[in-house]
């Protein structure tokens, strides 16, 4: 009964994620806005990896990086953070919001490509809105994703996303 229960469980758990979930997450390269550094998803292979797409004029991202940070002092080293911008997102923009929001986890720019693959964006596909979060394992399959609104508000502004976390660290 317990096999059975357990088995009913994990098929909900799959059919809650988001849409774009439930795939190999695309790799990347991407730099920092100053091209000093570039984080690539390989180099945190065996971590649980939050990827936050997301505007620096956009209010929900702001309160979306106070959780961020939250989770980045919770879990140390067994949780990687990258925030991602677009055009028209640039160095200036990136620089304001780091030292208005006191930001500490990467913010990395991403010309299009990245985010396009994240999406399974086609052209016809008129925007991708933000904030968006994948939540990706330590074997680097997409195992969750949220676009903000009200139902997922608790994943972006609450204790939800730090939950979500310490499921993948069990």
């Amino acid at each position: 009964m317990r096999t059975v229960l357990l088995s009913l469980l994990a098929a909900v758990c799959l059919l809650a994620s988001g849409e774009l979930s439930g795939r190999r997450a695309p790799g990347f390269s991407l730099p920092n806005p100053d091209y000093t550094h570039f984080y690539d998803l390989q180099d945190y292979r065996g971590k649980v990896v939050v990827i936050d797409i997301m505007s620096t004029s956009c209010p929900h991202c702001m309160l979306l990086s106070t959780t961020l940070e939250k989770l980045k002092e919770k879990f140390a080293d067994k949780v990687q953070v990258l925030s991602v911008v677009l055009p028209p997102d640039n160095q200036d923009t990136v620089r304001r919001y780091i030292a208005t929001n006191k930001i500490t986890t990467p913010i990395v720019c991403d010309q299009g490509q990245m985010t396009i693959s994240y999406f399974n964006a086609r052209p016809d596909q008129a925007k991708i809105a933000v904030p968006h979060l994948f939540m990706i394992d330590k074997q680097g399959m997409i195992r969750d994703d949220w676009a903000y609104d009200e139902n997922s508000r608790g994943v972006f502004e609450g204790p939800g996303l730090i939950a979500e976390v310490e499921k993948l660290l069990k």
